[in-house]
């Protein structure tokens, strides 16, 4: 029998839960000297062989410098048409998210990350397609910005699975999605 490749949300926010500035700017995030082990990313980075990102996270991380290496699989969930000067190994897709994750999560593989904006999150979460959330908080405040989760009218329980405390004053999260009937 195959192992469950679980759907990941991995990301860090605010101590006012935002993932980045209004305008995207992670100045108040990537300013901050990492612990050793980079807040435990590196070995969840050899725990994944697949990134699902939305287009925004995507054309961010091109601005940002991001190389799109063929050691991991990366699919774009975006509306509009593959750009053509789109890295060997990139996929796009515009289908349904429930279908896609459910073959995806049939086929070989590690576990799958799902990085991304608020919106792609909240796509996802309302296709009840994360098994579990990593939540890096980050000990400021910056009053405005781009949410974890787009807004929504929604209760999604949350079971604590674990809580890390780094000495920099970071908290990890650690929670397993409660998927619902």
């Amino acid at each position: 029998m195959t192992k469950h490749r679980n759907v990941i949300v991995h990301i860090a926010t605010s101590a006012d839960g935002y993932i980045a500035r209004t305008d995207g700017d992670l100045e108040w995030l990537t300013s901050r000297p990492a612990p050793e082990g980079f807040y435990g990313m590196n070995a969840f980075m050899r725990s994944v062989d697949t990134k699902v990102l939305g287009r925004k996270t995507y054309e961010a991380g091109l601005r940002m410098g991001a190389r799109f290496d063929s050691k991991s699989r990366y699919i774009v969930f975006s509306r509009q048409a593959a750009p053509v000067d789109a890295p060997p190994g990139v996929e796009f897709v515009s289908e349904a998210i429930g279908p896609f994750v459910s073959r995806l999560r049939a086929q070989p593989g590690k576990d799958i990350w799902l990085m991304g904006g608020g919106d792609i999150i909240a796509s996802f979460l309302d296709e009840q397609a994360i098994d579990e959330f990593v939540i890096s908080v980050a000990p400021v405040f910056i009053g405005d910005g781009i949410p974890l989760i787009a807004r929504r009218h929604r209760h999604v329980p949350l079971d604590l699975h674990s809580i890390e405390r780094f000495e920099d004053g970071v908290v990890q999260l650690h929670y397993h999605f409660l998927n619902q009937p």
